[in-house]
This record gives C-alpha cells, structure tokens and sequence, in this order.
C-alpha cells in the first residue's frame, strides 16, 4: 500500500494545487484516526510517512512521572520505576515509545484520509488566499459577479471569492451576475466559511485610488492625495496637494477637458467629484472644502476644534447643501466641526457672547459695565487672559493705568485661586463607590475626580466613550480606554 500512498499524495496535491507535505499530514493524520479506532481513542499515537517510499510506522508514547505521582491518564503515562525496566537512562518528564502494528489502509482508513485530506486542503487553499491577498489589502481589484446571496454580491476573483456587503454598494447601483466590477480591497481575514474577501465600492479610498490610476502626476509623486470624503454615489470631495510649483493640482485631476474626473465619475455611477486645493492652515483648508461656496469670514476656535463659518444670504444654501451635504462632506475632509452662519446670525451670536463675557468680568472681578465692555472689545474671553497676559500688552489699552491692571490682575488671580480650591475641596467631599475605586489602573484621586462629576460607579464610568473621559478627567486617551475596558469586563463575563 505504500506506493499507492505516494500516488495519492501527488495527485492530491497536482489536482489541488497544494504542497505535498500537506497531503502527508492530512494522511498520517488520517492513520492516527484509524490506529485510534483499533487500539484505543485514549492512547497517546503518531503515525509517521516515509516521503520518498511511502512506508509507515507507528508508535505509542508515554510521558514519564515520578514513581510517588499519581498517573491520571494511564494509557498516556508510565512511572519512571517501570519506564527504566524498559528503557535505561530516562528521566522523569521524558517520553518513550514502542511500536505498534500499523493498521491496514483499508476501506474504513482510506475513507477516513479522504475527510481529513479534504479539510487540510481546504485549510490550505484558505491560507494561500489569505496569503496571496494580504499585500493587496487597500488596493483595487476588479472581478466577474458570480452571483448573489442575500444582497450581498459574490465576486469571482479567478482564485478566490470575494464579497461586497450591501451596505458597501453604491446605493441605487444595479449589480447582476455577470457585470465586472472595481472595488476596494477594503479587509483581508481567516474566516472559517465564506469568502475571506471584502470588499467596498463606498469607500473613500477607492475615490482616491480611481484617481491614482487616472492622473500619472500622482504616480509620479508630483501630486499628493491628502483627503476624501464621500456621499455615496451622489456627491465627493478629495483633497489635494500639489509638490512642484509648476502644477496645478486641481487642473491635472480634472484632465483636459474634463476627462480623468469624467472617468471616474462614470465609475462612480455619476457621483460628483468636488476637487479642492488641500492647505496646512485649517481655516484655508475648510474655505475651500466649502466649495464652490463663497466664504466671508471665519472664527477658528480651537478648544472645540470647530469654526463658525459667515456667508452672505444668498450663499447659504449652496454651502450648507441639499440636505447639509456640503457642509457635511466639508467637516469629514477637514476633520473640523463647521457652523454656517449667515452675517445678521454670526452678529448676534457674536453680541450674545460678548455680553456672557462681560457679565462674567462683572460679577467675578466686581467691576462696572463699561470697564467690562473695554476688556471685552479688547479681545479678553476668561479671567486666564486678565490674569496672565503680560501687563504691557494692557498698559496698551487706551483707559487702562498700572494700578488698575494690577488691580484687575490680582482680582482675577484670587478668583480663580477660590475656583481652584472650592474644586478639590468638591473632589475630596465626593465619595466614589468601592467598585470604581477597585478598578485596575484606578486611583483614589482620580476616582473622586470622577466622582465629583456625576461618574461615581464603575457602571457609570462604563457607560463613556473614550474621549468623553479624556475631556472629563483630563488623562490620555490609551489610560482612558484601559479603564473603560475594566469597568465594561462584566458585559462580556
């Protein structure tokens, strides 16, 4: 039988385009099975294949203990008292064998070995994939949709099989058997069943790898792609960079007379492309995500990275959009919160602020309204500012003597001094509960930090997001994540 067992494994492998070393696992594999089922499914057996005649043979093993422990698994195990009777110099810890008769490839072993062969190849051919394909995750692939299974389309990749989820289409895009396709290759994994392929078409990679094939000055280096946001299908924005002088990054996307846009357009199922000059200052960069609307002022505020961005009247609605869309696309290519306002409501939020802040100098540096005002017109938001900012730039306030900004600034330094201590004293009063003080990575400050602002169970803790906590307690965000893990352990015990 031992030819035979060479000429199975060859032809295995050949017909499946696997290496013969798999084959000859699967089949000593197979052998262990058979040898089990006539001796006894609780001894511990190998099978070993010659690789160039196809001989076997196969042997029983025990672990050695000393001769004092008990042998929980005797058919396994052997005291060391008895295993040197048979074999001289092991050592508690070792294993010793014997050879068995092996058992006939017969009938009932063969068809074993066709199971296990069967599923080692299907491991296998399941790994190559994931191997071949690794390195392309992230980029465009193109393939036949071979059919399709509860909306989701199956694509035939020649090799392999890969899936675009319904919610990865284009929507409204029709996708029958038969049509070939572009996708981004958007994740690689093992999984047991099913394609191992996924891939995107609403991704805003594949916008921009479209137009990495279409526009060689990308290529080349010459031009950067810095960005992309997308409304599937209806509406994109891709941001651009340009890194010789000489060309115009917008123009070279665009093509002449409009056909590398055009291009990708019609791939996109008329999804129009707004192409917009990307910019290090991000006031300039959101001006032109907001394109083609025109843009009369701009208010950076930088603690809530968000921007109130002023329009006339009749260019509101071109930068808000159909439904919010340009303005939304905006914020997710700039990463910025955007607020369009038109110029009577930026004028009255600007007079609402103006009077928080002089309402706030009144009442906590006691001082008249008009003193309050002046501070305000002058740009000062917080008692920080009056506190802190160098006494010459407020000698320069026309008003404003030495005596008067020292007083300002030892009254602002007093006030927030009292902040500061009716703060920890309202930390060190509020107890937290013992089982957010026993979290991993918790300590007793933090925990009344916490609990002085409404977070004083670990059940409570549980409930933020990762930057609700950064925000709250002023910690990082890995240290915020760790303890929101801890205090979510119980969901998932």
């Amino acid at each position: 039988m031992s030819r035979e067992l060479l000429y199975l494994a060859d032809a295995v492998a050949h017909e499946k385009d696997v290496d013969r070393e798999v084959i000859f696992q699967a089949l000593e594999a197979s052998l262990v099975s058979a040898s089990k089922k006539k001796y006894g499914q609780d001894w511990d057996i190998s099978v070993d294949v010659d690789r160039k005649t196809g001989d076997y043979t196969t042997r029983r093993w025990w672990t050695i203990l000393p001769d004092e422990a008990e042998l929980e698994a005797p058919h396994q195990q052997m005291h060391l008292a008895e295993a040197k009777s048979r074999v001289s110099g092991v050592e508690v810890g070792e294993k010793i064998s014997e050879d068995l008769p092996a058992v006939e490839f017969g009938r009932i072993a063969a068809q074993t070995a066709k199971q296990v062969i069967v599923q080692r190849v299907r491991d296998a051919e399941r790994d190559r994939i994931v191997a071949d394909f690794a390195f392309r995750k992230g980029e465009i692939i193109s393939g036949v949709v071979k059919r399709m299974e509860k909306g989701n389309a199956i694509v035939d990749m020649g090799r392999a099989e890969a899936i675009l989820p319904r919610d990865e289409m284009i929507p409204r895009e029709a996708i029958r058997p038969g049509d070939r396709i572009k996708a981004h290759l958007k994740d690689v994994r093992r999984v047991q069943r099913g394609p191992q392929l996924f891939l995107s078409r609403t991704s805003p990679e594949l916008l921009m790898k479209l137009f990495a094939q279409e526009v060689p000055e990308i290529g080349n280096g010459m031009i950067d792609l810095m960005g992309a946001a997308r409304d599937p299908g209806l509406r994109a924005k891709l941001a651009v960079r340009s890194n010789e002088p000489r060309v115009d990054p917008v123009g070279a996307c665009v093509g002449m007379r409009g056909n590398r846009v055009q291009t990708v357009i019609n791939e996109l199922k008329g999804e129009r492309v707004d192409i917009v000059v990307w910019s290090a200052d991000p006031a300039s960069f959101v001006i032109n995500a907001l394109s083609p609307a025109e843009v009369s002022s701009i208010v950076v505020d930088e603690n809530t990275h968000s921007m109130d961005v002023v329009v006339d009247q009749e260019q509101l609605s071109l930068a808000i959009g159909r439904g919010g869309q340009n303005v939304r696309l905006a914020g997710q290519l700039t990463g910025w919160t955007i607020n369009i306002l038109t110029q009577d409501e930026a004028q009255q939020k600007r007079e609402e602020e103006d009077q928080r802040f002089r309402q706030q100098f009144m009442e906590e540096l006691d001082i008249e309204e008009d003193l309050a005002g002046l501070l305000v017109e002058e740009g000062f938001t917080s008692l920080e500012e009056v506190a802190y900012v160098p006494v010459t730039e407020m000698l320069e306030i026309e008003g404003l003597d030495e005596e008067l900004v020292s007083e300002l600034r030892r009254r602002a330094r007093d006030r927030l001094l009292n902040k500061a201590i009716a703060m920890e004293e309202q930390v060190m009063l509020s107890e937290p509960a013992d089982d957010l003080l026993a979290l991993k990575g918790m300590d007793r400050t933090l925990a009344h930090l916490l609990a002085s602002r409404g977070i004083g169970t670990a059940e409570a803790l549980a409930e933020l997001a990762t930057d609700e906590l950064v925000e709250l307690a002023q910690i990082d965000a890995g240290r915020a994540q760790s303890l929101i893990m801890e205090a979510r352990a119980p969901w998932f015990a």
